[in-house]
């Protein structure tokens, strides 16, 4: 399908922002990157926002490799065996942080199944690592499910995240076609557990539209996410980043991302950014700020 005039208008029209690193920007934020030996979400994702974000500068770190063990439908992330947890990376992320000079980080991952902790152990060294060397840095995690081990999710929220972030991705019944190796329930005790483990924590969710959801599908999904008492949501169009991934269902107009933000707010979430190019770690700190 082709794109529609909203998205290449809100694309075209929108200012880059000044950048803050030597080289003014983008590139800049590339170079640091590969000088830390760094995988960013943006890049590996193919996420549309890359040029506005690297500009800024920010980006949104992804430890524990770039090739994930799950094979979700919607994702560009490479699939396959990922390569041994490198010991290095939260000193390397605190170096690139410091270097940017950021004020709000946020940590994700691919999933990683082949781990017994799924991960959980490494981003805790990363964020102790970053509280430790950067106090004044907020710090953001986007976890995956960790296959619903409540011991490995307690070990990051224990290391003291600001905010917990688990995307739900997409409606209970596109699941099995969306993200086969995920769990709707799995994903909503995630969410329920994070607070439970923490109840101080503010968590957050995201999800797209386009992928053939009914509205009283979306309506349920937000039900389901305050529920489990999750505080702020993203909600954006699914863009199809190769044509190996499932192709779009419709174009969602901008007018059902406003009406959608105005229902999530009266619902009682603190913080919502919905939008046709709204992805879950843009304008992270805005959103953890209620902004």
């Amino acid at each position: 399908m082709r794109l529609p005039y909203w998205i290449k208008s809100e694309t075209g029209r929108r200012k880059m922002p000044s950048g803050r690193l030597p080289g003014n920007g983008t590139h800049a934020t590339k170079r640091l990157l590969r000088t830390h030996g760094l995988s960013s979400v943006c890049e590996e994702a193919r996420c549309p926002n890359q040029e506005y974000c690297f500009a800024k500068p920010t980006a949104t770190f992804m430890i524990l490799g770039s090739v994930c063990t799950r094979n979700c439908a919607f994702c560009a992330v490479a699939s396959g065996t990922p390569s041994a947890v490198d010991p290095t990376e939260p000193e390397q992320i605190v170096g690139a942080v410091r270097e940017m000079g950021l004020r709000y980080v946020v940590i994700t991952s691919v999933t990683r199944d082949d781990l017994p902790d799924g991960g959980a152990t490494h981003f805790a060294d990363v964020v102790r690592a970053l509280k430790t060397s950067l106090p004044k840095v907020g710090v953001e995690v986007l976890t995956p499910d960790f296959n619903g081990d409540r011991n490995a999710l307690k070990i990051v929220i224990d290391a003291g995240p600001d905010l917990f972030n688990h995307n739900m991705e997409t409606v209970r019944r596109l699941y099995q076609t969306i993200r086969p190796q995920a769990d709707y329930g799995r994903s909503l005790e995630v969410l329920r557990a994070a607070k439970e483990i923490n109840p101080g924590i503010m968590t957050k969710s995201g999800f797209m539209l386009g992928l053939g959801e009914t509205p009283g599908e979306v309506e349920a999904l937000l039900g389901d996410l305050r529920n489990v008492g999750c505080d702020a949501l993203t909600i954006g169009q699914y863009l199809r980043p190769s044509k190996k991934n499932q192709p779009v269902v419709e174009y969602i107009i901008p007018r059902v991302f406003d009406e959608l933000r105005d229902k999530a707010m009266q619902l009682g979430f603190t913080g919502v950014a919905s939008g046709p190019l709204v992805r879950s770690s843009m304008n992270a700190e805005e959103t953890y700020r209620g902004g």
